[in-house]
């Protein structure tokens, strides 16, 4: 209990960035990861007091010659150590899928509707509910003089606390992945498909967020920004895009891979 107590709130949550009041979601998935070692642990201190027991007792006693009692099986021994990784296997499996349902489940009726799409190397933010939008530039683009990067001119998806967000997310050129770090969640952006994600910020606050698939050249300085503000700095940021002129949608038709089958393009033998 004295080691327990001394733990910070990193360690409790097996040094997983973000916290569990992130997203309704965080929560979850920080119990499955430290749950799950909890129990590995034990499994792991048994296997190694058995090991340890095993060579102490049956070591090679002073006067002993040759070797000793060979045995060939022993069924209980056999059944246990079949059926404990058996259970286990299917109980990881089963809160995995529980949890994993839980996150991909939609909801239905978001309050927020944003299309999230990924290129070579930025993004590009569609706010469907309000008709804007907002273009991103890729981060190399963006350096300080001094070699760093100017993280606040990066690309930025804001998104109002405690609402229920739909992101639906696509990709213009090749594959790449959506990945808000603290959300704990990744999902893969395939050409000519739309994948989604369903979830409630909770907590207000700057979240960093990259590519996690690897999309090429300048695939490190693929970055962005999440920002959870309340719903008045939402509503504003939505009217400083209005103003500036950044209304309607940067829809597929911007997509480099406009002759891929399903996309109503002409290939060039047809042409």
């Amino acid at each position: 209990m004295l080691v327990l107590a001394g733990c910070t709130q990193e360690q409790v949550q097996g040094f997983l960035p973000g916290g569990p009041d992130v997203t309704n979601h965080t929560e979850g998935i920080i119990n499955l990861w430290v749950n799950s070692w909890i129990v590995l642990l034990v499994v792991g201190l048994i296997t190694w007091a058995l090991i340890i027991w095993a060579a102490v007792a049956y070591r090679r006693r002073k006067g002993q010659t040759g070797f000793p009692a060979q045995l060939r099986y022993n069924m209980p021994i056999e059944i246990f150590y079949t059926i404990v990784p058996l259970i286990l296997v299917l109980g990881f499996f089963a809160f995995t899928v529980r949890e994993q349902v839980s996150i991909e489940t939609d909801p239905g009726d978001p309050d927020v509707q944003i299309e999230v799409y990924g290129k070579r190397w930025a993004w590009d933010f569609n706010y469907l509910d309000e008709d804007v939008y907002s273009p991103g530039i890729q981060a190399q683009d963006r350096l300080n003089l001094d070699g760093s990067l100017d993280e606040s001119q990066l690309p930025t998806l804001y998104l109002p606390v405690g609402q229920k967000v739909q992101l639906n997310i696509e990709s213009r050129d090749v594959a790449h992945s959506f990945w808000v770090i603290d959300f704990l969640y990744k999902k893969d952006m395939i050409p000519a498909k739309t994948n989604y994600m369903y979830f409630v910020p909770e907590k207000e606050g700057t979240y960093a967020g990259k590519c996690a698939e690897l999309c090429g050249e300048y695939h490190a300085d693929m970055l962005f920004q999440v920002k959870v503000v309340s719903q008045a700095e939402y509503d504003a940021y939505i009217e400083s895009l209005r103003d500036a002129g950044f209304e309607g949608r940067l829809g597929a038709d911007f997509n480099v891979n406009q002759n891929l089958p399903g996309t109503g393009g002409t290939s060039e033998d047809e042409s």
